[in-house]
C-alpha cells in the first residue's frame, strides 16, 4: 500500500481507512475515484440464481457456441431435509460472466419503474447511462452499445432448468424451466425508436416477487472482477440473516458458485478464492485481515471457507434504501423528447396514461417518421402522438395495420440476420475444435506408446471419420474428456 493512499472513498462517498491485507495484492485491483460514473439504481439479483454460476468464468465471447453449463447447490426443504438442486444452463450462442451485469442491471431498471411490467421499452443510451457505463454526454454507437446488443443476443438464447428452484409466491421449491428475455431492436443504427425487451413470464414473476430478489450496490459490483462479483452476490444473500457464513467447502465455492474450471488444481483454486476474498476485504464486504486464514481444514480433511460480515453492510441498507427512494427517470422520457414533446407534456403523459399505451404510441410515431417522413403528419409528430394517445386511452383507436406489418417484417429480417450469423460462427469454431481434437487424440496415442508419426495419422483418421459416423457426440465434451 502507498502511504498517500491511506484513505479512499467508498462506494458511498465517505472516506474510510484502507483495510491492510497481509496477502499479496491483486495486480488487477482498480482504485475507486470520484471521476467514475455512478449507477443510478441498485442492482437486483434473483435469489436462487446467485447460488450458482450461470457459466464458466473462462467463457469468452465467440468461443462457447453451443455451451451447456451444469451446476448444483444444496438447500433445505419444507421438512427440514437437505437436498440438492441440479441446474442446467443451455447457451446456444454462449454466455460470458459480463452478461450477468446486463442481466441484473436490466432487471433493476425494469423493477425501478413506478409500474413494473414484463415489456420494457428503452433506448440503449438510457440503459448505459443509468447503469453508469457512460455519462450523459456519452456518444451513441460506441463500443458499449455493441457490447450491450451482443449481450442481449446471448441472454435471449439462454434456456435455464432447475429441479429445486425456490418459488417465493408458492413458498416451495419447484422444478422450473425458462428463458430470461426476448428482444426486438431496430435494424437501422441511427434509429431513434426504442429497444423492446420482453422478460420471460415465469422468470419475471419469480424475480419480481417479494422475497424473490435481493438488491445490491451496483457501483461496488461493477468495480469487481467476474469471480468477486459472484462471491459478492452470494454473500449478500448469506449476510442478510447471519453475520458469519456456514463453513463452505472450498471446491463447491470455487467451482459451483464462482465458476472456476473443474480441472483447476486445489492449490490454484485456493489461490484464486483467496484473491476474491481479498478484493471483497478491500471494500469491507468481509472482515478478513488475512484472507488465507479464512480457509481451514476440518476434521474430515476437507478445506472449508468461513467469512465474517464486514462493516460495508452496516451502512449498506441506508444507501440501497436511498437509491430505491430516489426518483429514476422513466425510459419513456427520451422517446417523447425525440418525438418533440416539451417537459410539461411529457410529465402529463406519464401521469395520465399507462406505460403500455405510451410505449406503443411512441414507437408508432417514431416508426411513422422514419418510414414515411415529416410529410406523414398533418401538424407535427408531437400532435400526432398526443391525439392518438388520447383516443387510444378511450378505446377509440387501435394501432395502424402498417405498424403491425412493419413489426412482422422487422422480425423476419432480424431472424434472417441471426440465422446467417449462426451459420458462419459454427463453421469457424468447428475447424478450431477439430484441430484441437486431433492434437488431443495424438497426445493420447503417443502416451499409449505409439510413435509420433503413427499417433498423428491415427488421430487424423479418427477425426475425419467423425462427420460420417452414425453416432451423435459433442466435440467440446469430447475435448474436455481427453484434456
Amino acid at each position: 500500500m502507498h502511504e498517500d493512499r491511506s484513505l479512499q472513498h467508498s462506494a458511498f462517498g465517505q472516506p474510510f481507512p484502507v483495510v491492510r491485507i497481509r496477502c499479496m495484492e491483486s495486480s488487477r485491483r482498480r482504485l475507486i475515484t470520484q471521476s467514475d460514473r455512478t449507477p443510478a439504481v441498485p442492482g437486483v439479483g434473483q435469489l436462487s440464481l446467485v447460488e450458482h454460476a450461470l457459466c464458466p468464468l473462462a467463457a469468452r465471447q465467440g468461443t462457447a457456441i453451443g455451451q451447456i453449463h451444469e451446476s448444483h447447490y444444496r438447500y433445505t426443504d419444507a421438512a427440514g431435509e437437505r437436498r440438492t438442486a441440479r441446474v442446467r444452463v443451455i447457451c446456444p450462442l454462449g454466455l460470458t460472466p459480463n452478461d450477468e451485469f446486463f442481466l441484473w442491471g436490466l432487471l433493476a431498471l425494469t423493477l425501478s419503474q413506478p409500474e413494473p411490467i414484463a415489456e420494457f421499452h428503452v433506448t440503449p443510451h438510457y440503459c448505459l447511462r443509468q447503469l453508469g457505463l457512460i455519462d450523459q454526454h456519452g456518444r451513441r454507437g460506441g463500443r458499449q452499445y455493441q457490447q450491450f446488443a451482443q449481450s442481449l443476443e446471448r441472454l435471449a438464447a439462454v434456456s435455464y432448468q432447475n429441479d429445486g428452484f425456490y418459488d417465493p409466491l408458492r413458498l416451495e421449491h419447484r422444478r422450473v424451466g425458462f428463458g430470461f428475455l426476448s428482444y426486438s431492436l431496430p435494424l437501422a443504427a441511427d434509429s431513434s425508436r426504442a429497444w423492446r425487451i420482453v422478460w420471460n413470464g415465469v422468470f419475471f414473476e419469480l424475480a419480481a416477487a417479494v422475497g424473490g430478489h435481493l438488491r445490491f450496490d451496483l457501483e461496488v459490483y461493477r468495480r469487481l472482477d467476474a469471480a468477486s462479483r459472484r462471491l459478492f452476490l452470494f454473500l449478500c444473500k448469506l449476510f442478510r440473516r447471519k453475520s458469519l457464513t456456514y463453513p463452505i467447502e472450498l471446491g463447491f465455492l470455487g467451482r459451483q458458485v464462482l465458476g472456476f474450471a473443474p480441472t483447476l488444481a486445489k492449490r490454484d483454486l485456493k489461490i484464486k478464492v483467496v484473491r476474491c476474498i481479498e478484493r471483497l476485504a478491500e471494500h469491507e464486504i468481509v472482515d478478513a485481515l488475512d484472507a488465507s486464514q479464512t480457509i481451514r481444514r476440518n476434521k474430515h480433511g476437507t478445506q472449508t471457507v468461513q467469512l465474517a460480515r464486514g462493516d460495508y453492510f452496516h451502512h449498506r441498507r441506508q444507501v440501497i434504501r436511498k437509491k430505491q427512494l430516489a426518483k429514476v427517470d422513466s425510459p419513456l422520457i427520451e422517446l417523447m423528447q425525440a418525438i418533440g414533446l416539451d417537459q410539461r407534456s411529457i410529465t402529463r403523459c406519464l401521469s395520465l396514461y399507462s406505460t403500455e399505451l405510451v410505449q406503443q404510441w411512441a414507437d408508432i410515431t417514431l416508426a411513422a417518421r422514419e418510414r414515411h417522413g415529416a410529410s406523414f403528419f398533418r401538424k407535427s409528430p408531437a400532435a400526432y402522438f398526443i391525439n392518438n394517445l388520447q383516443h387510444a386511452a378511450k378505446g377509440q383507436r387501435t394501432p395502424p395495420d402498417w405498424w403491425h406489418d412493419l413489426h412482422r417484417d422487422e422480425s423476419r429480417r432480424q431472424a434472417e440476420i441471426c440465422r446467417k450469423e449462426r451459420s458462419r460462427k459454427p463453421a469457424v469454431e468447428s475447424g478450431d475444435q477439430f484441430a484441437a481434437l486431433t492434437e488431443s487424440l495424438a497426445r493420447q496415442f503417443r502416451a499409449a506408446g505409439q510413435s509420433s508419426e503413427t499417433a498423428d495419422v491415427n488421430a487424423r483418421r479418427f477425426v475425419e471419420s467423425c462427420p460420417t459416423s452414425s453416432e451423435t457426440f459433442d466435440l467440446a465434451t469430447l475435448l474436455r474428456i481427453l484434456s
